[in-house]
């Protein structure tokens, strides 16, 4: 989709003002490649806001937790848990190494992964006398999932949590920030993500040797001799200095971001409050969500369809997307296991994100309202 100033897209990035200094600096110090001021400075400060003491900045989520499998000596002929209501790039990374994806279904509370049917799939690999090496657990739409239930699981099973926190930075479970549970955690910094780098990601953990092992990988696994010297296969994964220089201006308006995306999500609630077929994504508890998108599914039984509203925003020029579509119903991973009872099917038939950006007025969301409105009383 080309660039309309006029259209109004999903989640657009949103600069805060300080990105520019950032870059300029490397500029000015000519540390334009993989190394220099701003990598090492947006580690020190994404470490410090998530409270890590170890952060590796990267060139996407994908690498992220690509290196964080192999990091922890997962390969051929294990088995990963992973949400199946994600984004495949949750899932991909797995088969990157040659494992192999047991999907788990979701829950209805948090729309993430559903302790009964982990505990299900827990069950059957100890009766098969193999338990999975990790568990991929996401947070979807910047939700935090049951962690309690979930990491109790884990624990009594012996099976290691890599976060998938992509979508999450700036949520917390009781007042700890999500990426931060597992063993290691990683998080996106898409051009759509709550803030971003243009394109990067990063790994993050308390396990120091974790962190440094996926920096040396992720350099090409350099042995440190003058001459290129490599004794293991490794990766171009490293963030550039000027993207990260991006980062470090806009982790500064993190929290800002977080309050905006909070109060956009409170506003389509309130405008559409008369509306009892749409049902919000939840909050349990304890759970505070970055609400990177603002999304609803629509009532079972009504006569209007996502795809209906969908298609009718278009035509106003206003972006919106259907929920992920469930890994197990992907042709890619057709024939993996999968545990569950179709919830995240059904979420996926009746859920639509809306637009969810920063800078989104309330005449905009009004004007949003209002085409949904029209659709239902249509």
């Amino acid at each position: 989709m080309s660039a309309n100033q006029d259209f109004i897209y999903l989640s657009p990035p949103h600069m805060g003002g300080r990105e520019q200094h950032y870059i300029q600096e490397a500029f000015d110090q000519n540390w334009i490649t993989t190394a220099g001021a701003n990598v090492d400075g947006f580690e020190k400060e994404l470490a410090s806001y998530v409270g890590v003491p170890h952060a590796a900045v990267l060139s996407s989520g994908t690498a992220a937790l690509h290196l964080a499998l192999l990091t922890m000596g997962i390969g051929e002929g294990d088995e990963v848990f992973c949400s199946s209501f994600t984004f495949v790039a949750s899932t991909n990374p797995i088969k990157y190494v040659g494992a192999t994806p047991v999907l788990i279904d979701s829950e209805l509370t948090t729309w993430n992964l559903c302790p009964k049917a982990l505990e299900q799939a827990m069950q059957s690999r100890q009766q098969k006398g193999k338990l999975p090496k990790a568990l991929i657990l996401v947070h979807l739409y910047g939700m935090p999932s049951r962690m309690q239930e979930i990491l109790e699981l884990c624990q009594h099973y012996g099976v290691q949590v890599i976060e998938d926190a992509a979508e999450a930075l700036g949520s917390t479970y009781k007042n700890q920030q999500m990426g931060t549970f597992g063993e290691a955690g990683f998080f996106s910094f898409n051009g759509n993500k709550i803030i971003t780098t243009s394109g990067g990601g990063a790994l993050i953990s308390q396990n120091k040797d974790l962190v440094e092992k996926a920096k040396w990988l992720a350099t090409q696994a350099k042995e440190p001799t003058p001459h290129y010297h490599h004794t293991t296969m490794g990766f171009n994964y490293r963030l550039s200095n000027i993207c990260a220089g991006i980062g470090r201006g806009q982790l500064e308006v993190l929290e800002e971001r977080v309050q905006q995306k909070r109060l956009v999500f409170a506003n389509y609630q309130t405008l559409l409050q008369d509306l009892e077929e749409i049902q919000w994504q939840p909050e349990p508890k304890g759970s505070l969500s970055n609400r990177w998108l603002s999304c609803f599914t629509i009532q079972k039984g009504s006569a209007v369809t996502p795809e209906k509203i969908r298609l009718a925003l278009l035509a106003d020029q206003i972006e919106s997307r259907p929920l992920w579509q469930p890994m197990h119903q992907q042709p890619l991973y057709q024939g993996c296991d999968y545990f569950g009872e179709n919830v995240s099917d059904d979420l996926f038939a009746r859920g639509l994100c809306l637009p969810s950006g920063t800078k989104l007025t309330m005449s905009l969301q009004e004007r949003i309202a209002s085409i949904i409105r029209k659709a239902f009383l249509a």
